[in-house]
């Protein structure tokens, strides 16, 4: 089978590059994009094109007999128009084309196949840029519509597009992403975390983009109402994140909280193993990968009882109802005062996180792929 694959999110980082190793930062459906081209480069049995608009990063990987990259550039919407008149040349040497990344090409004689994370955008339409909306609702749909197969992250996510775009259940296809992997190239010790970034003995962590959807600013006011308690907030900017940044002031926890824009991995990993618990109180999230994240390294969960999120936590994680603070607080206060209860999470939360991989996730890609082919 010859798979052609967009490659555009894998290469062209939405949050800049890592200072130290120069490499793209990938969040959500970059990562997703990323992780499923390495393990796609694996498999020997189909021959894989990735379109790209500049050279592939150094992490990604090397081109094989049946790996090969394609780079060319496009003057305008290299997706919507230039993709498509390259996938339109390349047509006789092509099966299938994946898309990962939201969006199809505007003209594909290709069967194709989209991934969708969620309908956020939808729900909540007002935490969204005006540019932002108007691409993911009319560009999604079509691609949507347009789309021999959906795939989608979570079980949550596959109903919600059923509904919305009135699909029949057999279109849309859930592949339930893996756990990233950090990197541990040398060793670090909590205490030189705690004097680099100012950290106090008792911290709780959340892990993602700073923006309104991930509702920071309401578990800040959680932590006002628990003492001597910390929160470090690790992420880059997304939009409009000036209130957020605000929130410690607001509710007067200004030397309880603070943001860490950009943590190298192997001192994250280090935060996982010593946070007292991992919370992340998100009003939708396609899958909630940090919460299997936090898992991995032992860390406790605690986070929303919406959308996707109990999928990702199974029964080794504690929920709240987002929109209340309080609840946030009381399920917080009820970890650090039962220590019986956080070792059983600890138990379970390692073999969730089991349960996932992106050597799976990607076998799983690759059948929804064949399956159109082969329609």
């Amino acid at each position: 089978m010859k798979i052609g694959v967009n490659g555009y999110e894998a290469v062209i980082p939405r949050f800049g590059y890592d200072k130290n190793t120069g490499l793209p930062l990938r969040v959500g459906s970059a990562e997703f994009a990323f992780r499923l081209i390495k393990e796609f480069a694996k498999e020997k049995s189909h021959n894989f094109f990735i379109y790209t608009p500049v050279e592939p990063s150094k992490d990604l990987p090397r081109e094989t007999n049946s790996f090969k990259y394609i780079v060319f550039k496009s003057k305008k919407l290299w997706t919507m128009l230039g993709l498509s008149k390259k996938i339109y040349k390349d047509k006789n040497n092509l099966d299938v084309f994946f898309s990962p990344t939201h969006y199809l090409p505007l003209f594909s004689v290709v069967p194709s196949v989209v991934s969708i994370f969620d309908l956020s955008y939808l729900k909540y339409p007002e935490l969204f840029k005006k540019k932002d909306l108007y691409q993911l609702k009319i560009w999604g749909r079509y691609s949507i519509k347009r789309a021999k197969a959906v795939i989608t992250i979570s079980e949550s996510s596959k109903n919600a597009i059923i509904e919305e775009y009135k699909l029949a259940s057999d279109k849309v296809h859930v592949v339930y992403p893996g756990i990233k992997e950090l990197i541990n190239n040398r060793e670090i010790n909590m205490t030189d975390l705690q004097k680099k970034y100012g950290i106090k003995k008792n911290f709780i962590l959340f892990v993602g983009t700073i923006q309104p959807r991930k509702n920071i600013a309401r578990m800040v006011e959680a932590i006002s109402q628990i003492p001597e308690l910390e929160l470090i907030v690790v992420g880059k900017k997304g939009w409009q994140y000036e209130g957020i940044l605000d929130s410690p002031r607001k509710f007067g926890v200004e030397n309880r909280v603070k943001f860490l824009e950009f943590v190298p991995d192997e001192e994250l990993s280090e935060l996982y193993k010593n946070a007292i618990c991992f919370v992340l109180p998100s009003l939708y999230e396609g899958f909630g990968l940090p919460i299997l994240e936090a898992m991995k390294y032992g860390c406790p969960v605690v986070t929303s009882n919406t959308s996707s999120l109990p999928e990702a936590g199974g029964d080794a994680a504690l929920y709240f109802d987002p929109e209340d603070s309080s609840d946030i607080a009381e399920k917080i206060k009820k970890l650090l005062s039962d220590d019986k209860l956080r070792e059983d999470m600890i138990e379970k939360g390692y073999k969730q996180a089991k349960k996932f991989s992106w050597e799976k996730a990607a076998k799983e890609a690759l059948h929804v792929l064949k399956e159109v082919a082969n329609a």
